[in-house]
């Protein structure tokens, strides 16, 4: 009996009729959990209209049981096209209808506009893994689909892909990490006979001003400095304090954003009514108020209780930046609601990283540092197959270059004072 044929394969169209108990359980067993793999989560998404296949967004979650046990799953996706991933793909679709050959769908693992790095394939143990991919594989090509994309995965997940033969790619985002730690990463090593700085927390935004250089540290400060003579003062709420009208001022910020840019916004208010209801614990709104009055909002995630019911400070607490929008202009408004109030916040409630999302290499002035994510991918077609390996391998390169000029240019003074530091 081969490790595959010892597990029921079940695929299923709508995250509702998956136990949520026996998901999330196997979710808390993963190294990087994260909310946004939460059953309740993925079936807002579903439920709220939001990702659903009238938006290119088919569910086919994908699931391996042993026995009675949940052995492995991942949120499996039929795709229509590559909008709401931020792993960009339109080159190879194009490629693909230039030679007369159908793209779409194609399958995605992955969470719906969602780029925040995590496990995906979710496994009890990396054998569970493995077989996950080789059914996902499988199921493409019994589908006759063109292509599969692991997005976002971590270090097992990509590990998994690789036995399997999936091309790796790799990308950058930028994140905030509450420690010296990132000073020490930012310039090279100092030789091993000399003390090193300790890593710690920071005490105060103020204690993580002083670990940036002078320019950075008087940029933030002159940004700061024009909200407030604006008169614009800050709250923030978490969870149940969040109110029914926060609520709602935060939705018609989020989505006045959207149609400024020229675009319906993906998630509808019942997704988010959903994640009041069912995850408020996961989420802070930092709300920018005027005369008394909200002008602006932002709203982060944030991991405790990831996995339902796991114990807060069993894993680092990590912060997610999500959404944001303003119904006011006020110079520098975005980066104080979307950056600075929120690292104020992780630092005031020991939040280890900051997480900006997708993109935006204006973050680095902020303090967020590049990081590496990751995608693996699979293309039916061999000869396309082919041509997108040696791609992703030129790209690679320039990935590992682009990399090394950001470290060039980070915002971090060599070493931090003591007095900086918890």
């Amino acid at each position: 009996m081969t490790q595959l044929s010892r597990f029921r394969t079940q695929i299923v169209e709508d995250p509702s009729g998956i136990s949520a108990q026996a998901w999330d359980a196997l979710l808390a067993r993963q190294s990087v959990p994260t909310p946004f793999m939460r059953h309740a989560y993925l079936n807002a998404m579903h439920a709220s209209g939001s990702a659903v296949p009238a938006n290119g967004w088919t569910p086919r979650f994908l699931l391996l049981w042993d026995g009675e046990e949940l052995a492995a799953a991942c949120p499996l996706y039929l795709k229509s096209h590559s909008y709401g991933e931020y792993v960009f793909d339109w080159a190879w679709a194009n490629a693909y209808a230039e030679h007369g050959l159908r793209y779409y769908p194609k399958a995605l693992v992955g969470v719906p506009f969602t780029p925040v790095p995590g496990s995906r394939l979710l496994a009890r143990d990396p054998a569970a893994r493995e077989a996950l991919v080789r059914e996902l594989i499988k199921w493409c090509s019994e589908s006759q689909l063109s292509s599969l994309h692991i997005l976002f995965g971590d270090h097992a997940d990509l590990a998994a892909c690789r036995a399997a033969g999936l091309m790796q790619r790799h990308q950058v985002q930028f994140h905030w990490n509450n420690t010296s730690a990132a000073i020490a990463s930012s310039v090279s090593p100092a030789p091993a006979q000399q003390e090193q700085p300790a890593v710690q927390p920071f005490c105060d935004f103020e204690g993580f001003l002083a670990s940036l250089t002078q320019e950075k540290r008087k940029k933030i400060r002159q940004e700061k400095r024009k909200v407030r003579e604006a008169g614009v003062t800050f709250r923030w709420a978490r969870g149940a304090d969040i109110s029914e009208a926060d609520w709602a001022f935060f939705y018609r910020c989020y989505e006045r954003t959207y149609l400024e840019h020229g675009n319906a916004p993906y998630l509808s208010p019942e997704f988010f009514k959903s994640m009041a209801d069912s995850m408020p614990e996961n989420w802070v709104l930092f709300v920018a108020e005027h005369a008394g009055r909200p002008i602006a909002a932002s709203l982060i995630a944030v991991s405790a209780s990831a996995c339902g019911g796991a114990q807060e400070g069993a894993q680092p607490l990590v912060a997610y930046g999500r959404y944001w929008g303003a119904l006011a202009r006020v110079d520098s408004l975005h980066f104080e609601a979307c950056y600075y109030q929120p690292i104020e916040w992780c630092i005031a409630h020991g939040v280890a990283r900051f997480e900006g999302g997708a993109q935006g290499e204006h973050k680095m002035a902020r303090a967020l540092m590049p990081v590496r994510t990751h995608s693996a991918h699979w293309l039916a077609h061999p000869a396309f197959s082919d041509a997108v390996e040696r791609f992703l391998a030129r790209e690679g390169e320039g990935v590992e270059q682009y990399l090394e000029h950001l470290e060039s240019r980070s915002p971090y003074r060599r070493h931090a004072p003591n007095n900086t530091l918890r």
